[in-house]
């Protein structure tokens, strides 16, 4: 990850003193394996899943919750505190405090919607087709959660049509090998002459 983190750290900052990540894409492309990666990356930054503001009720109505628990403080330079939504009891927890870091990973479908791109220092969406993605989500899932996908890949289709975000990503994220290549994305950010290709082997390049 050290070319990609360098990038980062090189970013000015977005909202208020903090960098806010986007990493987008369908349910089930393997958003929260590469923030997690990308985080431990940046030494530890704070993950913020979407997954934790939506709910049953608001799947992607979420926008007002996220502006005044996360992106209002984080812009002030306060620490955010927001309610972490718990999808089995279907309701929303105690609060769970996000520090206004150097670097703030925000994973999720809908990362790069229009709402929240104007606080993002960066977009990296998992560019992994909506079908593939959708039919490891289920596999992931197993028959328990077969009704919520059955509801989910409708809202989808509908949010991203509406409001896509890959359009708008700075890089496209691949799964490769072990590891991922990083490509310039669509609004051709940072440097388009080569590809940011890494991996977890000795072989990889950076």
């Amino acid at each position: 990850m050290h070319d990609l983190v360098s990038r980062i750290r090189r970013l000015a900052p977005s909202c208020g003193p903090v960098r806010l990540v986007g990493v987008d894409g369908h349910a089930g492309s393997g958003k929260s394996t590469f923030a997690g990666r990308l985080a431990d990356g940046l030494g530890g930054a704070p993950v913020l899943r979407l997954d934790d503001i939506a709910s049953h009720e608001e799947l992607f109505g979420w926008t007002g919750r996220l502006s005044s628990q996360v992106i209002d403080p984080l812009g002030r330079g306060e620490q955010a505190s927001y309610t972490p939504y718990d999808w089995r009891a279907r309701a929303f927890g105690p609060p769970r405090p996000l520090p206004p870091a150097p670097v703030v990973v925000v994973e999720g479908v809908g990362a790069g919607r229009r709402a929240l791109r104007p606080y993002l220092a960066l977009l990296l969406w998992m560019d992994l087709p909506a079908e593939t993605s959708w039919s490891r989500g289920r596999a992931r899932d197993g028959e328990e959660q077969r009704r919520f996908w059955d509801g989910w890949v409708g809202a989808e289709r509908r949010h991203f049509a509406d409001d896509p975000s890959r359009p708008f990503a700075d890089f496209l994220v691949r799964e490769f090998g072990k590891g991922y290549e990083v490509l310039p994305g669509p609004v051709g950010a940072a440097d388009p002459n080569r590809p940011l290709t890494h991996g977890d082997g000795p072989s990889a390049v950076c």
